[in-house]
């Protein structure tokens, strides 16, 4: 029998499976839980609480778990008879409509579960014939990704300097590059989201994930030893207009609050900086040489990837990615693979970085 907190501990540790009655296929929520017990996660009667909430739900009417906090970590499961023929065309409405973190779809007649993400990473999880082996694979992919600390949140200080207001040579050569982004075919749209929610649920996407709607991707250039601008979400990168709410100046992370300071004009109504600017930040920091940075949908055969494929806004994900970088003979001029995802690329501007991966780059992530 599982043993049950009530504490607010459970923040920490907790994790639910609800809405039970979703799903037929008792044996395997079982080994679900069993598994999850086995990676130190502690059953909790207050799904509001937890670490992780597995919510249960049909295929094709999925219903949300509306959690409390951004803190809760959200896998939406549920079962299918057969393999989808187009996985993740067929499965990220499911996760938009249940507003997870991540989509789980259970094949029983393969043995098999199908992770997709919010950056349309789609790839199979298989076990070794029985419910058990596969819940502990799921779990072995899970856990790690709801640990993972998020660092989307924003602190807006109108002290930006008067002559940058109007932005700079490294905003034009941003808009510049996101323009180029769109003409080659590298701003990948998710899936029309606009068509799935209505405007309350669409709201709660936002605010939850900084996923805007319009195009993936992002860009980034230093400013000065501290500093860099960087691509805001939610934006189209082909339409990078204004700086201060397009194009954004990063100047601090404060991580004890888990936010990003990002240096606006007065009088402007800012858009979130790119979920990714953790990342970005990192990176300036660890090494002075990387004059600029950018991020797209796309891949290239033999490079370093990371194993794990942690949300986009991670403190965890960050860290694998400068840990890679680090590693390169020029970590000024790299690219590193976020695997199931994309890539990120250094250099000393982002027209040099796109004339030197353009020729090798691939349209398609492969999905392991």
């Amino acid at each position: 029998m599982s043993v049950m907190i009530e504490r607010d501990e459970a923040a920490v540790s907790g994790y639910a499976i609800v809405g039970e009655e979703a799903v037929e296929d008792a044996a395997f929520v079982d080994s679900l839980r069993q598994a999850l017990e086995q990676a130190g996660f502690v059953r909790t009667l207050r799904p509001e609480l937890a670490a992780l909430v597995v919510n249960l739900v049909e295929f094709d009417r999925p219903r949300p778990f509306r959690r409390k906090s951004r803190g809760t970590y959200v896998a939406a499961l549920a079962v299918r008879r057969d393999v989808p023929a187009d996985g993740l065309r067929e499965t990220y409405p499911l996760l938009v409509r249940a507003l997870a973190n991540i989509a789980l779809c259970y094949v029983p007649s393969a043995n098999q579960v199908l992770f997709t993400t919010m950056e349309r990473g789609h790839y199979a999880v298989s076990g070794e014939g029985d419910a058990g082996s596969l819940a502990r694979a799921v779990v072995e992919r899970l856990a790690p990704l709801a640990r993972a600390r998020l660092v989307i949140d924003n602190d807006f200080r109108t002290d930006l300097e008067p002559e940058l207001w109007g932005g700079d040579e490294q905003t034009e050569e941003i808009a510049e590059a996101g323009r180029r982004l769109d003409e080659l075919g590298l701003l990948p749209a998710p899936f029309p989201i606009e068509d799935l929610l209505d405007e309350h649920d669409l709201r709660h996407v936002h605010r939850l994930y900084g996923i805007g709607g319009l195009s993936y991707g992002n860009l980034s250039a230093r400013k000065d030893a501290v500093r860099f601008w960087m691509s805001a979400s939610g934006v189209d990168k082909s339409q990078l207009v204004q700086p201060g709410r397009d194009i954004l100046l990063v100047s601090g992370y404060e991580r004890e609050l888990s936010r990003i300071v990002v240096s606006i004009p007065p009088g402007i109504e800012p858009r979130r900086v790119s979920v990714d600017a953790i990342e970005h930040w990192m990176i300036y920091q660890q090494h002075p040489n990387v004059e600029s940075i950018l991020h797209v949908h796309a891949w290239m055969d033999g490079i370093p990837a990371t194993e794990l494929n942690f949300p986009c806004g991670t403190e965890e994900l960050a860290t694998s990615v400068a840990a890679l970088l680090a590693a390169e003979p020029d970590p000024a001029h790299a690219v590193i693979g976020l695997r199931n995802h994309g890539i990120t690329a250094t250099g000393t501007s982002l027209g040099e970085i796109l004339d030197r991966i353009e020729p090798r780059l691939l349209r398609l992530v492969p999905m392991t």
